[in-house]
């Protein structure tokens, strides 16, 4: 009987992704999603064009909907990526209630379901750098033209203290917290991903998420954006495949991923700020990008760059494609 792995929102940028990966590897594919977010439904008509996905169409916020779905797929269930959520923090300052019933309410309503199955499949959790908070407490300065950390040159350890702000904070920090100890209380093997800016093909980029495939598609279009803040503001980027293999890595060795938390992003050598896209775009189009300029977002970092170091060491993973390369391969994919 061939494995079979459960992925929560598949029909969305890293889901489609991640199922992509597996039906390549020959593995039985179920993919859950409600198709509330624009493009999930021009994303999960292309997966079912690359082979045969079992794909359901329900809400997470419905419990009973969960346990049937994941009941229902027990058999040979070895594991469940659990990716779908509200990913706005300007979402969640405008409807709490809404952000809080998306990720914190439907989480624990999966883990639930998992556990209701009988089965212990390995169980991953995409959470956010978000789970940090502002970060007060660590020093920035301007150096080169783009703000980074004083005394931080690897970026932000895992021993960082959380800190949840806004509502998207703290919803998914929330589910962080809880897919931690359902491996201490209950003893499902799962692994926590405190993911930074992921990027890549089939991103439906808009102003309060994906902002590299969202800058790229208004240059395209021809169109301009605004940018929040000086633009200076740096993320460490990974390029959307490179965040599949970690999955497949956690996976491979999950009798050490279990129960960890892990930072997973780009890394100090693949970081971007908000003007040095714009100056790449500028380039690659031959012409710049009409910007509009406004003010800082609540919880907006000035800096954030994980520390992968952790994952590095216990699980071998690294990066291997670059910002010059990933832009280009996104880009590429946008303009098809």
């Amino acid at each position: 009987m061939k494995p079979r792995v459960l992925i929560t929102g598949g029909a969305g940028f890293i889901g489609v992704n991640a199922a992509h990966r597996w039906l390549a590897r020959g593995w039985r594919v179920s993919v859950l999603d409600d198709l509330s977010r624009k493009g999930t439904d021009t994303n999960i008509a292309w997966l079912k064009r690359q082979g045969k996905v079992d794909f359901t169409r329900a809400d997470l916020r419905d419990a009973k909907a969960a346990e049937r779905w994941v009941g229902a797929r027990r058999d040979g269930l070895e594991l469940v990526l659990h990716l779908a959520a509200q990913v706005a923090v300007t979402t969640s300052v405008e409807d709490p209630r809404s952000d809080f019933e998306r990720n914190a309410l439907a989480s624990l309503n999966v883990l639930e379901a998992v556990r209701k199955s009988g089965k212990k499949p390995f169980t991953l959790y995409a959470s956010t750098n978000k789970v940090y908070g502002g970060m007060e407490r660590v020093k920035v300065a301007l150096r080169a033209g783009r703000w980074s950390y004083v005394g931080l040159p690897q970026g932000v350890s895992e021993a960082e203290p959380i800190d949840f702000h806004s509502p998207y904070g703290c919803s998914k920090g929330a589910a962080d917290q809880y897919f931690r100890d359902y491996w201490r209380i209950y003893g499902l093997p799962t692994v926590v991903f405190r993911q930074s800016c992921i990027y890549g093909p089939h991103q439906q980029g808009n102003e309060d998420q994906g902002w590299l495939a969202h800058f790229m598609k208004m240059a395209l279009a021809g169109k301009g954006v605004t940018v929040y803040g000086d633009g200076r503001q740096v993320r460490d980027a990974l390029f959307v495949d490179d965040l599949v293999d970690a999955f497949e890595t956690a996976h491979r060795r999950k009798a050490k991923a279990s129960g960890r938390i892990y930072n997973v992003g780009g890394g100090p050598r693949s970081t971007l700020s908000l003007r040095e896209l714009l100056a790449w775009i500028a380039k690659r189009q031959g012409r710049p990008l009409p910007t509009k300029w406004g003010a800082w977002r609540p919880g907006d970092q000035k800096v954030y760059i994980s520390d992968i170091r952790h994952i590095k060491k216990e699980l071998g993973w690294a990066p291997r494609v670059g910002v010059s390369e990933g832009l280009e391969r996104l880009w590429s994919w946008l303009e098809r």
